[in-house]
């Protein structure tokens, strides 16, 4: 019995191995994605350049599909500093022995990034695909423009370099660019301040933050 257990565990993992060959010949995920430059341009690029631990702020870029073809899906990468860390808003801590080196700089909000118009989803954004540090927001037709917002909240003191670059594809193929040939890209650097805010006593009695 055990020998004839033997021969069937055998042929099973035959059969699984062939199967697993087989996919090898499947398409490509990028064998879809149409190849070619399609020029944009980066209309508005606005961050907080001063925050506070726990303050919640926005990113907002607006892009416009500045060519004659359609964009088959425009997608925006999110990096912090030097961009090795997985994770839109983290940076990676050079300490060794660590199990997860990404420690996070800002916590993206659930329901983020979006359309500036478009309803907040109940769950995880719609944008959000399998690479960690990239976010694809469909197609973009010619003379078209999306205006995109991420709400973030801080939770690490200190200087940050905000880096973002635009992609017409999640593959490679579908490569923007600007109207120069460029790569459309731009950084905004951040301070975050672990001090508490201002605050004064209004006319009403209230507690309000004083700001600037």
């Amino acid at each position: 019995m055990n020998r004839r257990l033997t021969i069937l565990f055998a042929a099973i993992a035959t059969i699984v191995v062939a199967v697993g060959g087989c996919g090898s010949s499947a398409p490509r995920q990028d064998a879809a994605e149409a190849e070619g430059e399609y020029p944009v341009e980066i209309r508005k690029a606005e961050f907080a350049t001063e925050q506070r631990l726990a303050e919640t702020s926005e990113l907002v870029l607006e892009i416009e599909n500045t060519g004659e073809e359609t964009i088959p899906n425009l997608a925006i990468t999110i990096t912090i500093d030097d961009g090795t860390a997985d994770g839109s808003f983290s940076i990676r801590d050079p300490q060794p022995g660590l199990a997860n080196p990404n420690r996070p700089v800002w916590i993206l909000e659930a329901g983020y990034p979006r359309g500036v118009d478009d309803p907040k989803p109940k769950g995880l954004s719609g944008a959000t695909v399998a690479q960690t540090n990239t976010f694809a927001f469909g197609e973009l037709a010619p003379g078209d423009s999306k205006e995109l917002v991420w709400r973030v909240t801080p939770v690490k003191v200190g200087n940050y370099t905000v880096n973002y670059v635009v992609s017409a594809g999640l593959y490679g193929n579908a490569v923007a660019v600007t109207d120069s040939g460029g790569e459309p890209s731009g950084e905004i650097i951040a301070t975050i301040s672990g001090e508490p805010p201002q605050t004064k006593v209004n006319g009403k009695g209230e507690v309000v933050e004083v700001k600037g």
